[in-house]
Parts: structure tokens; sequence; C-alpha cells
């Protein structure tokens, strides 16, 4: 089952993962709300739509903008509405 680690700490796991552009899109319901709190950073995928960021944070040490989801994607990305990936060093194991 993947799991996100950062920190020590376990960020997601979930064996119901979309993969896309190789990345794990773990579920909303899949991750410790606890560690993740917005972030104001968006950027824009040309077939997947506008992203939206959280900073993860474990142990007082903040990995900004670590995650990132598409709250409404575009048509062809429809799948992964809601879903969070990851990266800025968050250990994706699969």
């Amino acid at each position: 089952m993947p799991k996100a680690i950062w920190n020590g700490a376990v960020l997601a796991d979930s064996d119901r993962c979309e993969v896309v552009e190789g990345n794990q899109y773990f579920p909303p319901d899949s991750i410790q709300q606890d560690y993740f709190k917005e972030s104001s950073t968006h950027t824009t995928c040309p077939w997947k739509g506008v992203a939206s960021y959280y900073s993860v944070e474990v142990d007082g040490q903040v990995n900004k903008d670590a995650a990132w989801y598409y709250p409404t994607p575009k048509e062809a990305a429809k799948n992964i509405a809601g879903y969070i990936a990851f990266w800025k060093g968050v250990k994706v194991e699969v």
C-alpha cells in the first residue's frame, strides 16, 4: 500500500491511489489532516487545471508547499479531484 512519509511521520497511506505522470495521488480521506496547512500557492497545468498546495508540518518543522491537489480539475483529470500528491523530500513508498 502506498505511503507518504516525511520527517518520520506517515502523512498518507492508501490502496486507492491514482497514478498520474508518475505521481501517486492519495484520496483526501487517506491523509493525516493534522500535518497539513493550506497554502496560498497555486500553479496551473495545461491539461489538469489549477493546483492548490498544502504545507506540511511535523514536529515543528515545516515543508512549504510539499503537497498539491486539484480541487476542480479539468475533465481529463477528473479522477484526481481532491486527491493529494507530494514532492519536496516527501518519500512515497509503493
